[in-house]
């Protein structure tokens, strides 16, 4: 079995480390990186993961490479690791090269921001490309080396993947047989992809921890931090709370989506029974949102991404994070899109988004280009 990972980034190094351990798979990895491809070719590179306990997982993958058309050769399955403002781009960019004499799976780790939609539109005249989502990544992945090495957090204990409306049963049954046998941990088919478009993630944990860090009257809202903080063992009360207020309006776009497209979205579980359910005893203290975030084990060590101040002394945020590149431009304002078709008040996303828009001042405005506009349809 051939997989062609396109992205080599945290996720995309750590599932070829990964891949790689499983007898009989075949890694293939897309980049843009020139200078890691060459690397790759002029030597004998070694790509590791390490695990929290210790232990390293090496790998050479097969091939690395910036030519689609050779990295995507005989896939089975592709992996699409890249952040949702790199993805429409990628896919108009590997369409060409997939193969057309067989059923090839075409997939996004994670598939939030609406990818089934995207993937649709790019591919949608290749009837044999099966297009999927995974919920969530199956490990958390952190302190990239670029071709070399990457931390290992927190796993999931299951994995839960989703088809575009449009494939079959004995889609899904092959795409469940190909995940099992890459992944330790079982994997789950969803009923409908609306179920990891609304599933609680970065677009609502991302930008209310940014809110409480540097937004109006926000501690750090006019002036650097003095040393680096984590995402999330350092999250403010005040952003945990914004979060749980982010979390109950989602969960009003998955009633409100329920009922007008008469489908089950149960499994959209609010963000704080995700997260125990997910992580169980890699979290201290579940009480609250609050504690939970600060005491999950998983999150250990994941860093906010902040860098030196251009002005002066201190770290500000990073301005080409993907916090503001996906999870607001594409992430919040995907859900901001829905909640306005569907008639759903979302005043706690709705002023994270437009003070994220407003600080950042060169984010992508509007809805994504690729959600149908007949959304919602009848059902």
């Amino acid at each position: 079995m051939k997989v062609t990972i396109c992205g080599a980034g945290r996720t995309g190094h750590l599932n070829a480390v990964l891949f790689k351990q499983v007898p009989g798979v075949e890694v293939s990895v897309l980049t843009n990186s020139t200078a890691l491809a060459e690397r790759w070719a002029e030597g004998d590179d070694v790509w590791q993961a390490e695990a929290r306990n210790g232990r390293i997982l090496s790998a050479r993958p097969d091939h690395v490479g910036t030519d689609p058309a050779q990295a995507l050769e005989s896939a089975d399955i592709v992996v699409i690791t890249q952040p949702a403002q790199a993805r429409p781009a990628l896919l108009d960019r590997i369409a060409p090269h997939l193969p057309q004499n067989k059923c090839v799976h075409v997939g996004a780790i994670p598939g939030f921001c609406g990818f089934d939609w995207l993937a649709a539109k790019a591919l949608s005249g290749r009837e044999n490309a099966v297009i999927w989502g995974m919920k969530d990544v199956p490990h958390i992945a952190f302190d990239l080396i670029a071709g070399q090495r990457v931390r290992m957090g927190g796993a999931k204990a299951e994995i839960f993947v989703a088809l575009h409306r449009r494939e079959s049963a004995a889609s899904g049954a092959t795409l469940a047989a190909i995940l099992n046998r890459l992944y330790e941990a079982p994997v789950t088919l969803l009923r409908d992809y609306l179920e990891i478009t609304l599933t609680p993630g970065n677009a609502l944990m991302h930008p209310a921890v940014l809110y409480a860090l540097i937004g109006p009257g926000a501690p750090w809202e006019n002036r650097p931090f003095d040393e680096p903080l984590c995402w999330w063992s350092d999250c403010p009360q005040a952003g945990a709370e914004l979060l749980e207020a982010c979390d109950a309006e989602n969960q009003a776009i998955r009633r409100a989506s329920e009922a007008r497209l008469g489908i089950d979205l149960s499994s959209v579980k609010p963000l704080q029974q995700e997260l125990v359910e997910a992580y169980g005893n890699q979290i201290a203290d579940a009480r609250t949102m609050y504690t939970l975030l600060r005491t999950n084990r998983a999150y250990a060590d994941i860093r906010a991404p902040l860098v030196a101040n251009p002005s002066g002394p201190g770290l500000v945020v990073d301005r080409e994070s993907r916090a503001f590149h996906e999870d607001i431009a594409f992430g919040q304002a995907l859900l901001v899109t829905m909640a306005e078709r569907l008639d759903v008040a979302v005043p706690a996303i709705a002023k994270t988004y437009q003070w994220a828009r407003d600080y950042h001042g060169g984010l992508a405005t509007g809805v994504p280009a690729y959600v149908p506009s007949d959304w919602p349809e009848a059902a």
